[in-house]
């Protein structure tokens, strides 16, 4: 009986068990407090109106979140037929680092919703990485990234022009200026 293979995988199976401890103790130990000062001085030196919220409610679960919090919406629901009105929340969405259940850290972009205004927008993954891999100059680059999302989000317009596109992947003008050659 050949147990190479089998033998392969159960080495595998442990390096990865490994792997999920020392990412567990690497969130612990630096990462954890990286990401929270990597945001706290992002909110200082750019004057971002934004909180960071740590959830912990679960060991080895753990989340830093850069939270734009929630706004009045700037608009009033009318109740019934009286003159009172009731305000309507917007929340303006929030960066997530997650950690997962095996040590890695997903990196996520919760955007802005208004509550009871249609559904939310389901949140944009950004990345999944190694508590190694995740330094400051990547914390940045998902910062720009998450408020360049949110300023999409609040600056939607549906009057920008779409591309018509036939065949294989080329304009209308493209395709009649070939079939004319």
């Amino acid at each position: 009986m050949d147990l190479t293979t089998l033998k392969s995988r159960v080495n595998d199976y442990h390096e990865i068990l490994g792997n999920i401890k020392s990412f567990r103790q690497d969130w612990k130990r630096t990462l954890r407090s990286m990401i929270i000062k990597t945001l706290e001085e992002v909110i200082k030196e750019t004057k971002l109106s934004a909180d960071i919220v740590i959830k912990d409610q679960v060991e080895n679960l753990e989340a830093i979140v850069l939270d734009l919090g929630r706004a009045h919406s700037g608009m009033q629901e009318k109740v019934e037929d009286t003159d009172i009105k009731k305000t309507i929340i917007k929340n303006q969405g929030a960066l997530v680092y997650q950690q997962l259940f095996n040590g890695k850290v997903m990196v996520m972009i919760v955007y802005p919703y208004i509550d009871g205004y249609g559904e939310p927008r389901p949140p944009k993954n950004l990345e999944i990485l190694r508590p190694h891999e995740l330094g400051q100059e990547y914390i940045i680059r998902h910062t720009e990234e998450f408020l360049n999302e949110v300023t999409q989000w609040e600056d939607y317009d549906d009057d920008l022009p779409e591309k018509s596109v036939i065949g294989f992947n080329k304009p209308i003008d493209s395709q009649q200026e070939t079939l004319e050659n």
